[in-house]
């Protein structure tokens, strides 16, 4: 019987790992579970052998794969190569909205920036451009969810769009949480802003400005970190 793409993975990634590198990676990542130590290169290299040696035909079974590498994941760059799959380019055409409770559950389950902002920026964005009408009102929703990490999903979700951001979705999305004390709330507010600021430091200076008193001093300084270095 022909091994699975996961147990093959897994034997891939253990043989390609260093556990010498393995607790210095955890403890950077404040992590929970376990590395085998392999660098992004590596993981990337990994991934592309084994997912080409194990084409997946249909969209439930693809998303059945992704989501037992995640769920069962005992090592964090299992969880990295769940991801990589969402996005590996043979699976284009499986991305729709039926894949959103995938990306929902792997963001809160995940609950951590490195899972997160593999996620949010690109898959959700992906899906926000593919079908902006039922996304935007999603992200609306999650910008006002109990989770953190889809408030913060919902705020960074555009940090790719440049010119095709849509800003009165960013500004609502944001606008729930621009009083927050959490952290990765203040961080993505002001990474989003930044982000923007490349495209239109105007604007962004303008919205600092009208919105001093909520902005905390993190998300001021993230949005105006290259502003001034920016040419229209």
């Amino acid at each position: 019987m022909k091994p699975s793409l996961a147990a093959v993975l897994r034997a891939e990634l253990a043989a390609a790992g260093d556990p010498a590198k393995a607790p210095a990676m955890q403890a950077y990542m404040k992590s929970v579970m376990p590395y085998y130590g392999i660098t992004a290169p590596q993981l990337v290299a990994v991934c592309k052998r084994v997912f080409a040696e194990f084409p997946i035909s249909t969209a439930p079974a693809w998303q059945r794969t992704c989501l037992t590498l995640y769920r069962r994941a005992k090592f964090r760059e299992e969880r990295y190569a769940a991801i990589g799959l969402t996005g590996h380019h043979l699976y284009l055409e499986f991305q729709n909205l039926d894949t959103l409770p995938m990306y929902e559950e792997m963001i809160v389950t995940g609950a951590w920036w490195d899972l997160v902002d593999s996620i949010a920026p690109k898959r959700l964005g992906n899906l926000l451009r593919l079908y902006p009408g039922p996304m935007r009102k999603e992200m609306l929703r999650w910008s006002k969810s109990d989770d953190l990490w889809k408030r913060r999903s919902a705020i960074i979700c555009q940090l790719s769009f440049k010119q095709d951001t849509d800003l009165k979705l960013l500004y609502a999305c944001m606008e729930p949480s621009l009083e927050s004390k959490e952290f990765f709330l203040r961080k993505a507010i002001g990474w989003a802003l930044r982000q923007y600021a490349w495209t239109d430091p105007e604007e962004v200076r303008r919205y600092v400005r009208e919105h001093e008193q909520q902005l905390s001093g993190l998300s001021k300084r993230e949005a105006l970190k290259h502003v001034a270095r920016v040419r229209r």
